[in-house]
C-alpha cells in the first residue's frame, strides 16, 4: 500500500488515518478478503471522516465510483449511504452498492436511520434482498429484518421469512442463527416453535441455540430447555 496514490482525494486522505496494528487485528476478523486491501482505520475515525464530506461533490463522485479497492472505502461508502435522508434514494443507493459488498463487517455496519421511516416499503425490499441468492445481499436483508422487526414493528411473518432461507454460505447461515437467537431473546414464545419443530437447517438450528445460550437476555431455565432441543 505504501506509495499508493488515488485519483480520488477522499481516498488519499484516508491513508493518514491508518493504524498498522489495527490493520493486523482487522485482517484476522475478515479472513476472506486480501490483507493488502485493508488500511486499518478504526470505525469511529472513519465515521467522523465521512461527516466531512456530507453534501459535497467529492462524496457524490466517490459513491458513483464502484468497485472500490480498499475495505475501508467500502465502509466509507456505507457511511455515506447512511447520510441519505430520502427513503427511496437511500434504497436505490443500497441496491447499487450491495453487489460490491464482499465481507460481513461492511454488510453489518450499514444501517441508515431513514429506513425506520417507512417500515412497510422496507419490509417488501427486505423480502427481495433475502430472496436474491447473493450472499451479502441475503445477509443484509436478514440483518435489517433483525434490526427493524423484532421490537415494536414485530410481525410473525418475519420469523417465517427468515426460516425459509437456505444457503451453503457460512456468512448467511451465521446471520440466520444470529437473527433467531435475537428473536428468542426478544420474542421467545413466538420464536420457540421454529426451534421445537426444526424449521431451520441443522447447522442453523444448533448455532441458534448456542448463540441464544450466550445471551444475558434469556433466563437460565430457558437456556437449559433450549440445550435439550439440540439436534445430534
Amino acid at each position: 500500500m505504501s506509495g499508493y496514490n488515488s485519483e480520488n482525494d477522499i481516498v488519499n486522505g484516508m491513508f493518514a488515518l491508518a493504524d498498522e496494528k489495527y490493520k493486523n487485528f482487522q485482517a484476522k476478523l475478515i479472513p476472506n478478503i486480501a490483507e493488502e486491501t485493508i488500511m486499518g482505520i478504526r470505525t469511529p475515525v472513519l465515521r467522523k471522516y465521512a461527516k466531512k464530506f456530507y453534501k459535497t461533490e467529492e462524496r457524490e463522485k466517490f459513491i458513483s465510483d464502484l468497485p472500490h479497492r480498499f475495505y475501508e472505502e467500502n465502509n466509507l461508502h456505507a457511511f455515506f449511504i447512511e447520510q441519505e435522508k430520502d427513503f427511496k434514494t437511500c434504497i436505490k443507493l443500497i441496491d447499487l452498492f450491495l453487489p460490491y459488498v464482499d465481507n460481513w463487517a461492511t454488510c453489518d455496519l450499514m444501517s441508515p436511520a431513514v429506513l425506520r421511516k417507512n417500515k412497510k416499503d422496507l419490509y417488501e425490499k427486505i423480502k427481495e434482498w433475502i430472496k436474491s441468492g447473493k450472499t451479502y445481499t441475503v445477509r443484509y436483508g436478514l440483518h435489517m429484518l433483525m434490526v427493524h422487526y423484532l421490537d415494536d414493528d414485530f410481525s410473525p411473518d418475519c420469523l417465517l421469512l427468515a426460516s425459509e432461507v437456505r444457503s451453503e454460505e457460512y456468512y448467511v447461515n451465521m446471520m440466520t442463527a444470529w437473527f433467531f437467537a435475537t428473536a428468542l431473546a426478544k420474542r421467545y414464545e413466538e420464536t420457540l416453535p421454529y426451534i421445537k419443530d426444526h424449521k431451520l437447517s441443522r447447522w442453523c438450528h444448533n448455532k441458534t441455540i448456542s448463540k441464544a445460550c450466550e445471551s444475558y437476555r434469556i433466563s437460565a431455565d430457558k437456556k437449559e430447555y433450549l440445550r435439550s432441543l439440540r439436534i445430534k
